[in-house]
């Protein structure tokens, strides 16, 4: 019963990755204008009206923080994003290697059960840690603020919820719907 599940949550999860790649592929296709430049005015809109002068931008911009506060959160957002170019051929690497594996599973002529807990062991681990150092930023950055600031950020966090903004993905397919 259990390898009927990972066969058919691996068929799902394959069919899903193929409509994704169907849809993109139809929508780069369709697509009159060049995304660069929509990505662009989205970009310069931004900073027009959420980024201020010292670099803070989306609710922090807001907050009337102090010289001090900004070089801070500016600190802990370095730290945290440390050396982003080769982290992130680090992980495009590793999700390359992660397709890979799943694409010798899927089309193995038996599923090895095995092979594919591994591989969801794998990504949870990865999924936690990525969870773990959010809530370790976020808090060090609360530590930050006043608490006048961290009930304005709440405030903020509660608004943008009530708009229907939870997080990259959806915002992306709201921006799409406009």
């Amino acid at each position: 019963m259990q390898m009927k599940k990972l066969l058919i949550g691996s068929v799902l999860a394959m069919s899903s990755v193929l409509t994704v790649t169907a849809c993109t592929s139809v929508n780069a296709t369709t697509d009159t204008a060049p995304t660069t430049s929509k990505m662009q005015k989205h970009h310069q809109d931004g900073i027009k009206n959420g980024m201020h002068k010292d670099g803070m931008r989306g609710p922090m911009a807001q907050l009337d923080l102090t010289a001090t506060q900004q070089a801070q959160i500016k600190a802990i957002m370095q730290e945290k994003n440390g050396d982003r170019k080769n982290d992130r051929a680090k992980y495009q690497a590793e999700r390359m290697q992660m397709q890979q594996q799943i694409q010798v599973l899927t089309s193995a002529r038996t599923l090895d059960s095995a092979a594919v807990n591994r591989l969801a062991d794998q990504q949870a681990a990865k999924t936690k840690q990525r969870f773990i150092e959010r809530i370790q930023t976020q808090h060090a950055i609360s530590q930050v603020l006043t608490p006048e600031q961290r009930e304005k950020m709440a405030q903020f966090k509660t608004e943008r919820k009530a708009k229907g903004h939870h997080g990259s993905k959806n915002h992306k397919m709201h921006d799409q719907a406009q």
